[in-house]
């Protein structure tokens, strides 16, 4: 079973057949970054239209069953999320809505402060907010999981200690691996794996160790430390694929509508598009690259098998349900 955390690709015909080809059962996909509700439902219409189109290769997905279903079926299923709590705007009603739409993650901040916690990218971390206490709470109870990847320190570590269910890092690396803003530090990671909550690892070359020249030996070694530090069970891979994107969209991400001004984020002035991805995943197909690293470092089958899909199945059974007495 091989289970993506998180994906924000240009989809296409040939992506989805890419897809197939490297066996993933199912991916995490970003629908929203800066976008408001309406803006969020059009992308909703734009991934149903291709659910019509692709049938053979694609599907959508919204629980644990659908996972199932795609792999008997020799399908993807496509579960959606979003990078932002954009989407739910200022009401809190919206977010049983979004779930209903097929919404699966939220993240409480896209690295500036938001309505709910602190972004990794500001200087004062100030925690959850009140009505981040009360999102965290409905959240839990509709089934949408708390997504804190772009969240900085104390509110990431507050966000796993105020939810009654296990929340997410869906995709980034130890800082102590590479230390960028976006990468999290021991304590964070442990504050969610404790709790039964998943830590992604990204192969996006600014969240990797020597960038786009790192070497899978090197990406499958830093994992197998993880395994032994935190324990392999909570631990899948999120890579944070931008498969074909255009530069324009790596600017819409880190500007969006909150400045008039060009943030490079992880870039720099001379470097301001996308990375080059390294050479060992460059698209869907080189999923059975990862396994092989896994290996050559010495995780045993179950251990790699449960880092490239299973952790992320199990954790999709115990969360995108809603909870029964609600």
């Amino acid at each position: 079973m091989r289970i993506d955390g998180l994906q924000y690709a240009n989809w296409s015909e040939k992506i989805f057949r890419q897809l197939r080809e490297g066996g993933v059962d199912a991916v995490h996909v970003t629908i929203a970054y800066h976008e408001t509700f309406r803006e969020t439902v059009l992308n909703f219409e734009r991934w149903n239209r291709w659910f019509e189109q692709y049938p053979d290769l694609i599907m959508k997905g919204q629980w644990v069953s659908d996972v199932d279903k795609a792999r008997e079926t020799g399908r993807t299923a496509i579960f959606f999320g979003f990078q932002n709590p954009s989407p739910m705007e200022d009401d809190i009603g919206l977010i049983e809505i979004l779930h209903t739409l097929g919404a699966r993650f939220m993240q409480l901040t896209y690295n500036n402060q938001s309505l709910l916690a602190t972004g990794c990218y500001e200087s004062e971390d100030t925690g959850i907010t009140r009505m981040g206490r009360q999102v965290i709470k409905e959240m839990n109870r509709v089934g949408l999981v708390i997504d804190m990847s772009h969240s900085a320190d104390r509110s990431t570590i507050e966000a796993a200690d105020l939810s009654g269910r296990p929340i997410a890092i869906t995709h980034a690396n130890p800082y102590d691996w590479a230390p960028a803003l976006r990468n999290k530090k021991d304590d964070v990671i442990r504050a969610v794996t404790e709790n039964g909550g998943m830590f992604g690892f990204s192969i996006y070359p600014h969240h990797l160790k020597n960038k786009s020249e790192c070497t899978l030996q090197e990406f499958c070694e830093m994992i197998a430390r993880c395994a032994d530090r935190f324990g392999v069970d909570n631990l899948g891979i999120g890579s944070d694929l931008c498969q074909d994107q255009p530069d324009t969209i790596v600017e819409w991400m880190r500007v969006g509508r909150w400045t008039k001004d060009i943030d490079y984020g992880e870039g720099s002035a001379d470097k301001p598009g996308f990375p080059e991805m390294p050479t060992w995943f460059r698209d869907n197909r080189d999923f059975g690259t990862l396994e092989s690293g896994l290996r050559a470092v010495g995780m045993s089958e179950t251990e790699s098998a449960a880092i490239l899909g299973g952790n992320w199945h199990r954790f999709y059974a115990a969360n995108f349900t809603p909870l029964v007495n609600g």
